[in-house]
Order: structure tokens, then C-alpha cells, then sequence
């Protein structure tokens, strides 16, 4: 909250990104999560698209490639956390308004112009992280009007062991108190991010088959 309020605004957008990152990867190891991450370099001004698991995915992206995130408008309003989203260069995002998401955008393709990455959640909610479900693919279009690289990123989290687990979901009726407490009753937990094959909107202009090539690219992640 220091940070946002008292740092952040004076900065240059660079060290605002380094401070986001350094303070994305302290909450990690806070709460036992180990992130492994693939080297692969991310190209500026890519908009990431990545599998929806827990609200873990935010700060484990951030960690990797600080990012800018379209959440759903409703986040805004919640305390202290809408705050915090709205201060870190969060695009809400009102569903069902078209004329709104012409202004998202326009918004989101103005980031991607200026070498910003901007990441989302294609899925629209989260899972417990053994499958993928459908991408809303609406939300690539600003890739598509900024001539960006869209980037696919699969994010699952297992024991040490190798195991799969579903102590950080967030799903169902599950509570973020729930989630938090099965979290720290792992000793560990191992967040690990897998970097796809970028896709070129020039080469797939369509919204619909960039969206199938990007759950594609990141079901096989997971099940590899």
C-alpha cells in the first residue's frame, strides 16, 4: 500500500515495473511458492494470455513478465484490493457492454503500442487447474488492432514431488480465506510458468482461431 501510494505515481513506467516485480516475487516466497519459469524471452507489447487457476496467477505472472491486467469491472469496487488493482495500471473490463469493450480496447492496444505487456484470462474464471476451459476470444482483439504478439502462458502449481496440487485454487464456493489457508498448509508449492510459442496476428489476423491456437498451446503445456 506504501508503495502504491507514496512510490509508484513518481517513477518512470521501468521502475515501476521492477518495483511491481520485486514485490510480486516477496508475497511468493512469503507464502511458500517457489516459481519456476521458463527462460524464453517475452517481445515487448505482447499481450499474454494464460490459464485461470487462483488469484496467486496475478502476482506469479508479475513476478516473471510485469505485466498490466484486465479484470472484470466488479474487482474496482472491492475493498482495498480495487484499490490496489486500480493504482497497478488494471483495465476493468464492464462484460456485456460492447461500447465499453470498444473503450477497453482501445485502452489495452494503447499499452501494447507502447511496449507494455498487458495480461489476461481468456477463460473469464478460474478452474482447479486440471483442465482449461473455453477462451472468450473478444478479448485478443486488441492484439489484433495493435499488430501484437500474442503470447500463450500455462501456469500450473505442484508439490516438490511433482505432484499436481489444488491447495492455491480458487474456484467454486472456496472463499479467499479458504484458498489462503490451504496455501500456507503446503510447506511448498512449486508455481511453475511455461512460456508457448508467440503468436503473430499477421500470420492469424482471425480472433476466433488465435484464441484456439493459444488454449491449444497451453493445454498441451499442462499436460506435458
Amino acid at each position: 500500500m506504501a508503495l502504491t501510494a507514496l512510490v509508484i505515481p513518481f517513477v518512470p513506467s521501468a521502475r515501476r515495473q521492477q518495483l511491481k516485480q520485486g514485490w510480486s516475487a516477496r508475497l511468493l516466497k512469503i507464502l511458500g511458492i517457489r516459481l519456476k519459469a521458463d527462460a524464453p524471452f517475452v517481445g515487448p507489447g505482447s499481450l499474454i494470455v494464460a490459464n485461470h487457476v487462483s488469484w496467486l496467477d496475478i502476482f506469479v505472472i508479475n513476478a516473471a513478465f510485469p505485466a498490466a491486467f484486465v479484470s472484470k469491472a466488479e474487482v474496482r469496487q472491492w475493498p482495498l484490493a480495487g484499490w490496489l488493482a486500480e493504482k497497478n495500471e488494471t483495465v476493468f473490463l464492464r462484460r456485456g457492454s460492447r461500447g465499453h469493450a470498444r473503450i477497453v480496447n482501445g485502452e489495452i492496444s494503447a499499452l501494447l503500442s507502447r511496449g507494455r505487456h498487458v495480461a489476461l484470462f481468456p477463460e473469464g474464471t478460474t478452474t482447479d487447474g486440471s483442465h482449461v476451459l473455453g477462451f472468450h476470444a473478444a478479448l485478443l482483439q486488441p492484439a489484433v488492432e495493435a499488430s501484437a504478439p500474442v503470447q500463450p502462458l500455462a501456469i500450473a502449481y505442484r508439490l516438490p514431488d511433482g505432484r499436481p496440487t489444488r491447495a492455491p485454487a480458487y474456484d467454486g464456493d472456496l472463499s479467499l480465506l479458504d484458498s489462503l489457508r490451504a496455501i500456507v498448509a503446503e510447506p511448498e508449492i512449486i508455481a511453475r510458468v511455461t512460456v508457448g510459442t508467440p503468436l503473430s496476428v499477421a500470420e492469424t489476423p482471425d480472433r476466433k482461431a488465435l484464441a484456439r491456437q493459444a488454449r491449444d498451446c497451453i493445454v498441451t503445456a499442462i499436460a506435458g
